[in-house]
């Protein structure tokens, strides 16, 4: 299954142009909600990677016009990380495709069998949280 469930991000990322480090990154954005803004260190916590990694991280997805640093307006030697609309339409066709993608993989199962599949996934992962 965790086959599956990979090719099928790996497709959603590639048909959005993204590579899959890219994606963690705007969906972290994403989910911060408009203006779609967070400093690079709650960058790190969300993605768990080094300071140096995600400085690098930053830095290509600026170069690729997805993302836009500012100064933070209450820190003067802060900066604030912000998903311009290329980023956005980006994360959000690959949100969609992978949504769907996984769609397609629990077809197969009857509307019982997924909720059931949720219930037990939701208990499993409580030991995670």
């Amino acid at each position: 299954m965790s086959k599956h469930l990979d090719r099928a991000r790996r497709t959603a990322f590639s048909r959005s142009e993204l590579a899959s480090w890219e994606f963690d990154v705007l969906s972290a954005l994403r989910r911060a909600g408009t203006p779609y803004e967070l400093s690079p260190k709650a960058l790190l916590q969300q993605t768990l990677v080094s300071s140096g990694t995600m400085t690098n991280r930053i830095d290509r997805l600026v170069d690729r016009g997805l993302v836009k640093r500012r100064s933070a307006p209450n820190d003067g030697r802060g900066i604030l990380v912000g998903m311009t609309p290329a980023g956005l339409t980006r994360v959000d066709a690959a949100i969609t495709r992978l949504v769907d993608a996984e769609a397609d993989l629990l077809d197969t199962l009857s509307a019982t069998d997924q909720e059931r599949l949720a219930g037990l996934l939701r208990k499993l992962s409580l030991d995670f949280d």
